[in-house]
């Protein structure tokens, strides 16, 4: 199984690429077309087939591709957006709302797993978040009091399961965890059991509609009376890139000299927030570790990045290997509440985006209420979560500091190249950003010494790419889209790749 970068993720280990078996009649008008191959999509497939609707997916490359894939599979009642903040930038019946919807959707999922009998290691875990300055002590007892008010089973703790100093710590019961892509996969096989087509290497580009949808990809065109961009955040421009910003994550898997694991999902509280749990791979115990995010394309030397996440680990790990190392994208919305419904100025298209890094809490919850909105039920928490929701005071700096960053970083970057004398100096699979004779030119050499010259301009909203050193990938700083080396479409929003340029474009000749 393949995924959206070059290091592979604990959840590609000995799991091979889903096969497709039903056949696609392109004759046919579905009733919903599910464009993406992720927790989201998935679930929402399964859902709505289960309740009689004529479902296809196409999933761009295979499925578990994109975050997924990448994810540390943390299934979570307490949100990066605790609920005091909730309480603050909304009100306290919408904080209790989001506790009960982060319930259902971890219950959603349990639901699943027992129902068709899914094999991915589901089980329920204490959740532990831990203070290590007073400072944050103080904190921590505000947010658990806010947990309690909304619902949440949450107590003082005396005990942590990770090696660190802590003044304070609160434990949450009713968490869960499990294996992400076996869970996909058996997702998978439950949707083509109940009808479901499910169209694997199918990359979506234009969607046009009249009677119905007609979207063209990969296979050809795909007709359907209803759409659903279960793809992380939807493509083209709409006002969902202007309330999400693209934030990348970065995790290991690693085994302990000691052989004691940690049990729960354990968190502390730093800025950004250190994560750990334990999983059980091929009979093989590994702590999964994670953090040190930062927003997507503002860091190039991800590297580092790695290098520091590790030293931080073996200061208070007695770690034997690290077996594997990987990042994953995820949207930050302004207010901290995910969007789900329908895309703003759209009718019968549906997206869950935003998820803040809670994504296959939430990505659930999405599956769930795009259902209840698709087959005629109203879902109790679509005005809390309706994209097109406007709230001047939630968010609202957020929102001015994330767009700025996007123009800022459109306009700093189209003058701030390497010279293209650099370019002697590339090892195999080093880039850069150059300029030659006044074209601006991103250059990838790979590992048999070709150059790979792209034109950098990212074709969503023409912001200027940047290199990821570790993932080798081509990343847009303002809306998230990425590129593979050669300019092939990773992940969107955008909806085509990185323009190649030939030598003789360059030289003129």
């Amino acid at each position: 199984m393949k995924r959206d970068g070059a290091l592979k993720s604990i959840w590609q280990e000995n799991i091979p690429e889903y096969q497709s078996i039903n056949n696609w009649n392109k004759d046919e008008v579905y009733d919903v077309l599910i464009i993406g191959g992720g927790i989201t999509g998935l679930t929402t497939a399964v859902l709505l087939q289960s309740e009689g609707k004529k479902c296809i997916l196409a999933e761009a490359y295979n499925i578990g591709f994109g975050t997924t894939g990448g994810t540390t599979a943390h299934l979570n009642t307490i949100l990066d957006a605790s609920y005091d903040q909730i309480e603050k930038d909304f009100d306290e019946a919408d904080a209790k709302l989001v506790a009960r919807a982060t319930r259902e959707a971890i219950d959603l999922v349990e639901g699943l797993v027992t129902r068709y009998g899914i094999d991915c290691d589901f089980s329920y875990q204490p959740g532990y978040i831990y203070a290590e300055t007073a400072e944050q002590s103080s904190r921590l007892d505000e947010i658990r009091e806010a947990a309690i008010r909304a619902g949440v089973v949450a107590s003082c703790s005396e005990h942590i399961p990770v090696p660190m100093g802590f003044k304070n710590a609160c434990r949450f019961d009713m968490q869960a965890q499990l294996h992400a892509t076996r869970y996909l996969h058996g997702l998978a096989k439950t949707f083509e059991a109940a009808g479901g087509i499910l169209l694997q290497h199918c990359i979506v580009g234009n969607v046009e509609n009249g009677q119905h949808f007609t979207a063209d990809s990969a296979l050809g065109n795909i007709k359907a009376q209803k759409l659903v961009y279960a793809t992380h955040i939807p493509p083209g421009i709409n006002l969902l890139h202007f309330r999400c910003a693209p934030y990348r994550s970065y995790a290991c898997a690693f085994t302990l000299k000691t052989g004691e694991y940690p049990a729960g999902l354990i968190y502390d509280m730093n800025d950004p927030y250190n994560y750990f749990r334990t999983q059980t791979i091929s009979g093989r115990q590994y702590v999964i570790a994670g953090g040190f995010d930062h927003k997507t394309g503002h860091e190039t030397n991800t590297d580092q990045v790695f290098r520091e996440l590790e030293a931080y680990l073996r200061k208070h790990f007695d770690i034997d290997s690290i077996d594997y190392k990987w990042s994953s994208q995820y949207f930050n919305s302004t207010d901290g509440l995910p969007y789900i419904g329908e895309l703003p100025g759209e009718e019968n298209i549906y997206v869950g985006t935003g998820y803040c890094g809670n994504g296959m809490t939430l990505g659930s919850l999405a599956a769930k209420m795009i259902c209840e909105m698709i087959t005629g039920h109203e879902s109790k928490y679509g005005e809390l979560f309706d994209p097109s929701r406007i709230k001047i005071v939630a968010g609202f700096a957020d929102f001015v500091k994330e767009n700025a960053d996007v123009i800022s970083k459109f306009i700093g970057m189209r003058f701030d190249y390497e010279q293209i004398s650099a370019l002697v100096e590339l090892a195999p699979g080093d880039a850069t950003l150059a300029e030659w004779e006044g074209h601006k030119v991103a250059m990838y050499k790979d590992e048999n010494g070709r150059i790979h010259a792209l034109d950098p301009v990212c074709p969503h909203a023409k912001c200027i790419v940047d290199w990821n050193s570790a993932e080798k990938s081509w990343d847009c700083p303002c809306h998230g889209s990425r590129f593979a080396p050669n300019g092939a479409l990773l992940t969107g929003p955008a909806r085509k790749g990185l323009t190649q340029v030939k030598w003789e474009d360059i030289e003129g000749d």
